[in-house]
């Protein structure tokens, strides 16, 4: 059970009464035995987040009367096997942009940094956050898009090899709203972003997106749509993405399809299916997908098909195991778990460990 501390506002120099407000610890340690192989080198490695992304986090929330609360999320990236805190973008530029701000190594609450007013008009949220373009590719994938960021074994090559960019997955400096939750199972959310450059520089929109993402989920059905936009000096990048899933009792289905469009480069495109099957107190993952990038030529293409399961040793402790065989064509070249390997070759990976969330 997640660990809750009862904490009092602070009295206000006004004199206002003390309200009582929520504050939750949570986080996920997660370790695997990670190897990987490819034509070129192989890799043997510990690794952090092979089932569930480590992270530490702290959230709460302050009933403020009338229907209206304030909330807040804060939750930074591990790496366990190391210590080291996961990298973060301040603003959702590539680390060759000048004001980037890449950076790593201490602890940043890259994963998540959001304040909220929430009401019956819905939820508006200021902070770093996941992008609505993201999100049908983590819900409708059965490994949930670990391992962001890297070509990780279960992880979906929608995201892989996607061309979104910085903000595929997050943004820094947003302004999102969130629809309401009592709307018969329609959702959705609009999300604003900025880069933060000044007015006068070549660069002044560099990192700016805006981004909707609109859905239905009612009883074994969950369905949705999403866009987005970011401007980047190198050329702007449109991105479309739909995703279900189908919950038949026995068996959880689940598709995806993504496109990546860069203003005056190449375009990318792929698709995901895969499912869930319960088995006693565990669960099979299964998941083939695929990613082309249109060029002059080539057109490089990587397929991967992930096979996994999880057995819950109890509702917070589970034990995994993953295999991944990649295959690449036409001039592609990806390897899994850190391996090299060669133009049109193969790679493999497998990952053996536990994750434990409190």
């Amino acid at each position: 059970m997640k660990k809750s501390l009862i904490a009092l506002a602070v009295l206000a120099a006004s004199g206002a009464a003390m309200a009582q407000s929520s504050v939750t610890l949570f986080g996920v340690v997660d370790a695997a035995y990670a190897y990987g192989s490819g034509s070129v080198a192989n890799k043997s490695q510990l690794k952090s987040s092979g089932y569930s992304s480590s992270r530490l986090g702290f959230r709460g929330v302050e009933d403020l009367g009338g229907g209206l609360s304030a909330s807040f999320w804060l939750e930074a990236g591990l790496n366990n096997d190391n210590g080291s805190g996961d990298a973060t973008s301040t603003n959702n530029q590539r680390a060759s942009s000048v004001t980037s701000g890449v950076t790593s190594g201490g602890l940043t609450f890259n994963r998540r940094s959001t304040v909220s007013l929430n009401g019956g008009f819905g939820e508006v949220r200021l902070g770093r956050d996941y992008t609505p373009q993201f999100w049908n590719l983590t819900v409708f994938d059965p490994f949930g898009t670990v391992g962001v960021g890297t070509v990780g074994v279960g992880t979906t090559q929608t995201l892989n090899s996607s061309l979104g960019g910085p903000t595929a997955g997050r943004a820094s400096n947003s302004i999102g709203y969130f629809l309401p939750g009592n709307l018969g199972g329609f959702y959705g959310q609009v999300q604003y972003y900025m880069g933060e450059n000044l007015s006068n520089a070549a660069n002044k929109k560099d990192g700016n997106g805006l981004a909707l993402r609109a859905g239905y989920a009612n009883g074994p059905i969950n369905a949705a749509i999403a866009f987005s936009e970011t401007k980047f000096l190198a050329g702007n990048i449109k991105a479309v993405n739909l995703g279900g899933s189908y919950d038949l009792g026995m068996a959880k289905i689940m598709a995806h399809y993504n496109q990546d469009k860069i203003s005056g480069g190449n375009d990318g495109k792929g698709f995901l299916i895969g499912g869930l099957v319960p088995v006693g107190a565990g669960e099979v993952r299964l998941a083939y997908s695929t990613y082309k990038i249109d060029t002059v030529g080539a057109d490089p293409r990587t397929n991967k098909l992930a096979l996994g399961y999880v057995h819950n040793l109890s509702k917070r402790t589970a034990l995994y195991a993953t295999y991944a065989r990649l295959s690449n064509k036409n001039g592609a070249a990806q390897a899994l778990n850190g391996a090299v390997t060669g133009l049109n070759s193969n790679s493999n990976g497998y990952d053996f460990g536990i994750s434990h969330s409190f």
